[in-house]
């Protein structure tokens, strides 16, 4: 099973933190887990700037919050957690809430204010066209 490292306690989070998860830890004990963060395997650092999903006339893209066009980044991400998923023959995967990448149901409105909408991060999306049932770190346990 993937599962978004940053649940694991991996600082790797936009921050440099972590949004360690006990619930998540504790299946790790008993189950093989694969942590990535689609995000670092784009190749953005850690710590990077906080980034949305926005859409609009120009279709979807990820900013960060200066601006910066990054969905080439997050897609190069989701198409690395992909290959992984794939190769490693992974069905299922834990994935971070709210997240740009990883966000199974909902993710922030692209304002920067909090808001949240329904929609799914870039990641997300992509496991789940694929075939991969895709959780996030609450309805996983539900």
């Amino acid at each position: 099973m993937l599962v978004s490292a940053c649940l694991l306690g991996i600082n790797c989070k936009y921050s440099g933190g972590n949004n360690k998860n006990d619930k998540v830890c504790e299946l790790a004990k008993k189950r093989h887990v694969v942590p990535v963060c689609p995000e670092q395997l784009g190749g953005l650092s850690t710590p990077r700037l906080e980034c949305e999903i926005v859409e609009d006339e120009h279709g979807r893209n990820v900013l960060r919050k200066d601006g910066r066009d990054m969905t080439e980044q997050f897609i190069l991400g989701a198409e690395e957690t992909l290959k992984l998923a794939l190769l490693l023959g992974e069905k299922e995967a834990i994935l971070k809430s709210r997240s740009p990448s990883c966000g199974v149901h909902t993710i922030y409105d692209g304002t920067f204010s909090g808001k949240i909408i329904e929609g799914q991060g870039i990641t997300a999306e992509l496991l789940k066209k694929n075939g991969i049932m895709v959780y996030d770190e609450s309805n996983y346990f539900d």
